[in-house]
């Protein structure tokens, strides 16, 4: 449900929700549920007259005695199946925190489904109830006997998931229908499971107090919530821009090299630079050798240059140099030492 319904397309920030407080109403809650969860547990292990009304519905078998509606409600028991509900609410809660820019409402979801998963995984394992169908002794509660049906899953997941849309809206308006909505469904589940057999009435009592109780301590964890929800978004942008915690290798020192150019008509050559002995690899002026070795021309080879010239042979495209200069050669610079 939208926890930001003020104006038409506009994106809220975390400052914009209103953070529930645990009001004088809220703690009379709290206490009240817990009463009676504590009343259901005790009923049932001492094997009361709740005892006495899980065998009676169960031996009345309501899948007996309204057949037609058993497709219905074998649908409509998957709004309490764990998976299903939290994969739709979530996408819901996702498209509202991307638009909110704030992940509180993934966070809210996670958060309530984690602590019902601890509370209600707990209950059933410790009492080890066993269900209707695998009931052994008419009028027994069944309990420590390797069963996991005590509190009822569906109907506790079904009032936490869709109560936590009530539980984030703002506004009276949409407080409201997500109440109804979570009320329609968490009541739905719970007879659903009655009726199909696969859960006590007791059961469903018990999952009713225990989804509730998740919700009313969620305003104590609040606080854990916005401390938790700045540093997600920072993991989050650092994923999403890559950025590594390998160390980046420092570029290489000095100024590439420009690639040598090709002599003209008219000039001669650029030399390049011989190390000490003839034999060096060539290397720039300041002394730094910037780039691989690269071959060079032998001292042998080069015609050596004396006052009286150059003894180098002649360019195909060049005239001579002792010829007059006359025609297209006139007017060009002389090479070094002609």
């Amino acid at each position: 449900m939208r926890t930001d319904d003020k104006l038409p397309g506009r994106q809220g920030r975390p400052t914009d929700l209103v953070r529930p407080r645990m009001t004088r109403i809220r703690c009379l809650l709290l206490g009240s549920t817990l009463a009676v969860y504590a009343a259901t547990v005790i009923g049932v292990l001492t094997t009361s007259w709740l005892v006495k009304l899980d065998w009676q519905v169960m031996l009345f078998r309501p899948y007996k005695q309204w057949p037609e509606v058993h497709t219905l409600l074998d649908y409509f028991v998957v709004m309490g199946q764990r998976g299903p509900t939290a994969v739709a609410v979530a996408a819901w809660l996702g498209w509202c925190s991307w638009r909110q820019r704030t992940l509180r409402p993934l966070l809210v979801l996670g958060t309530s489904l984690l602590l019902l998963n601890i509370t209600v995984g707990a209950a059933k394992l410790g009492m080890g109830r066993l269900g209707p169908h695998y009931a052994t002794t008419v009028g027994s509660n069944e309990m420590w006997a390797g069963g996991d049906i005590f509190p009822s899953g569906h109907t506790a997941n079904a009032v936490v998931t869709w109560g936590v849309l009530a539980y984030l809206a703002t506004t009276p308006r949409a407080r409201r229908v997500a109440s109804v909505v979570a009320a329609v469904f968490a009541l739905g589940v719970g007879v659903t499971t009655i009726y199909l057999g696969t859960h006590w009435v007791s059961d469903v009592l018990l999952g009713w107090a225990a989804g509730l109780l998740v919700l009313l301590a969620l305003p104590w964890l609040e606080p854990l919530i916005i401390w938790a929800e700045p540093i997600l978004l920072a993991i989050w942008h650092r994923v999403r821009s890559g950025v590594s915690s390998a160390p980046v290798s420092p570029p290489a020192f000095g100024r590439p090299l420009a690639a040598p150019r090709a002599a003209q008509d008219g000039e001669l050559p650029a030399r390049e630079p011989v190390g000490v002995g003839g034999r060096g690899a060539a290397r720039t002026p300041d002394g730094r050798p910037h780039h691989p070795a690269r071959p060079h021309t032998a001292r042998s080879e080069r015609t050596p240059v004396t006052p009286s010239g150059s003894r180098r042979p002649q360019h195909p495209d060049r005239t001579s140099r002792t010829a007059s200069s006359v025609g297209p050669a006139a007017g060009r610079p002389r090479g070094v030492g002609g």
